[in-house]
C-alpha cells in the first residue's frame, strides 16, 4: 500500500466535506489554512473525481506499482466511463 497515496486521498476527501459544509469557500482558504500552495490543493481535489471502485482499489493499494500520486495528480477524464478508456481499469 503506498501510504502517500492513502494520506492524499483522504486529504481530497476532507477538504471536499470542508467545502460543502461551508467551513471553507474556496481552495485558497483550505490552502491557507494547510499552508500550503493552492494548486496543490486543487490537484489533490481532484481525486474525488476518481470512480469509487478506483478509489476503493487504492485505498486497498490493488494498483499497479506506476500508478503513484503524481500519477493522479496529473489531469484525468471526469467520466468515469472515461477513465475506463484512459487506463485506469488497470487497477
Amino acid at each position: 500500500m503506498d501510504s502517500t497515496l492513502v494520506k492524499a486521498i483522504a486529504r481530497a476527501f476532507r477538504w471536499q466535506k470542508m467545502l460543502e459544509t461551508g467551513r471553507y469557500a474556496t481552495i485558497k482558504e483550505i490552502a491557507k489554512a494547510e499552508k500550503i500552495n493552492p494548486s496543490y490543493v486543487s490537484r489533490v481535489l481532484r481525486m474525488t473525481l476518481l470512480a469509487p471502485y478506483i478509489v476503493e482499489a487504492l485505498l486497498d493499494g490493488r494498483q499497479p506499482t506506476e500508478v503513484t500520486l503524481t500519477v493522479l495528480m496529473r489531469p484525468f477524464p471526469v467520466a468515469w466511463e472515461e477513465q475506463v478508456e484512459a487506463g485506469f481499469s488497470r487497477i
